[in-house]
């Protein structure tokens, strides 16, 4: 089957797009990954001494590492059955997980990454859409 998917992400939610029937099927993934964990919706702790209390830097970074790793295996479950797969989206999420994909799916997998702005889910599904129809002439045109 072959199976064209395309996915826009940043750093706490994931797009996916499956594009293998006439209705493309949109899943989204949140990453619950936290730079700084502790914080309520941005308020200072009004607690005495709190900065004894928050976690050293290395332990906060291994856990954000911990979290987008687990972010990155939930995302390669759902498009490991990909053929031609397009990775999109703002910020240096996608080329992480541009890296992290070329050591866990077969190498038959053809990537195209491409920078992208915030976009909502139909911009994000009308982009896949366009981008698998100028493949597919591109490929019919050799």
């Amino acid at each position: 089957m072959n199976t064209n998917i395309g996915l826009w992400i940043d750093q706490r939610r994931a797009v996916i797009v499956l594009a293998a029937g006439e209705i493309p099927e949109i899943r989204i993934i949140h990453s619950h990954a936290d730079r700084q964990p502790g914080r309520s919706e941005g308020a200072r702790s009004m607690v005495p001494f709190e900065a004894l209390q928050v976690e050293a830097d290395d332990v906060t970074q291994r856990k954000f590492a911990h979290q987008l790793q687990q972010y990155y295996e939930e995302i390669t479950g759902i498009i490991s059955s990909a053929k031609r797969l397009l990775i999109f989206g703002p910020g240096e999420a996608k080329l992480h997980l541009h890296t992290y994909l070329e050591a866990h799916l077969p190498t038959a997998v053809a990537m195209d990454v491409q920078p992208a702005d915030k976009m909502t889910d139909r911009q994000i599904a009308a982009h896949v859409r366009e981008h698998f129809k100028k493949t597919a002439e591109i490929i019919l045109s050799r």
